[in-house]
């Protein structure tokens, strides 16, 4: 695309590699940037979602782009998303065990960073309230305190069979995302739209598996079960208005950050990932310094 800025197009020339580990039976796709046997990052998506949410982030935390902080980085699928298998049920626990998984798989050096975006946060929350001593830290990104994930939240209102569409500019420009947001970087929607598909006999389809629905712990009863430093990412324009951060904030302490991405809706890295990257490159090196 010629109308794609010059960073965004550097940051999709760093391809990654895909590698597959499997977890209590199932097989969990996974990519990776930059040095393996060195300290990074895992991201999480959110429901319905993929690790290709993050080609255009993942590449800013390798030592080419973030000289002194970089380092290895994974993205994974969450079972029941993307190019991962499907199980007969999905818990946040499982999930938990995905991302350390893949963070070792991976080549990640020492406890990774895990940072996680809508129902993703919850996963992130999880790690950190079962297995946070296994972790360097957490960034939860606008998850909402008191309801379900909202991504399945909005297909539990569904509920019906994947449609299937008859063909690859169809689906493409069905994409929309789950809650919706009024807008979208068109060349990061066109990227993400294209890694969310497959074809399958008949037309071509969404990856996630719609039956992947449960009811899950609340946030607010996961935070204060964190066993790892924590900061919490509010959009501007998302889920979590600055009354619902006073009580993320009161349940995770004065200590913890609270920041807000400006201008940004739930999904920040579709309309303002610069301001995301630079929100959590700050908190690494400012990790960095406090463990000196």
């Amino acid at each position: 695309m010629t109308d794609t800025p010059r960073w965004f197009r550097t940051a999709l020339e760093q391809r990654p590699s895909h590698r597959d580990v499997e977890v209590d039976g199932a097989r969990v796709h996974y990519r990776c940037w930059g040095p393996e046997g060195e300290p990074g990052v895992v991201f999480v998506h959110g429901g319905a979602a993929h690790s290709g949410w993050w080609d255009h982030i993942a590449p800013f935390f390798t030592p080419g782009r973030s000289p002194g902080s970089g380092g290895r980085v994974v993205a994974l699928d969450l079972t029941g998303h993307g190019d991962s298998s499907r199980r007969e049920r999905y818990d946040l626990d499982t999930w938990a065990r995905e991302v350390l998984a893949t963070a070792e798989a991976g080549g990640i050096a020492g406890p990774p960073l895990v940072v996680g975006h809508s129902m993703g946060g919850w996963v992130t929350a999880t790690v950190g309230a079962l297995y946070g001593e296994r972790t360097s830290g957490l960034v939860i990104v606008d998850s909402p305190l008191n309801d379900q994930p909202p991504e399945e939240a909005r297909l539990r209102r569904r509920e019906r069979a994947l449609r299937v569409y008859p063909d690859h500019e169809t689906i493409v420009d069905r994409f929309h995302t789950m809650p919706p947001q009024d807008v979208l970087l068109p060349y990061v929607r066109r990227h993400i739209a294209e890694e969310s598909i497959v074809e399958i006999d008949g037309g071509w389809t969404w990856k996630f598996d719609p039956a992947m629905l449960a009811e899950r712990l609340l946030l607010r009863e996961l935070l204060p079960q964190l066993k790892s430093r924590a900061a919490f990412f509010r959009s501007e324009f998302g889920l979590v208005p600055p009354s619902m951060a006073e009580d993320i904030a009161g349940l995770l302490g004065p200590r913890v950050p609270m920041v807000e991405l400006p201008d940004a809706g739930h999904h920040p890295m579709l309309d303002q990932p610069l301001s995301l990257v630079t929100a959590l490159r700050m908190l690494i090196r400012q990790w960095a310094v406090d463990d000196l």
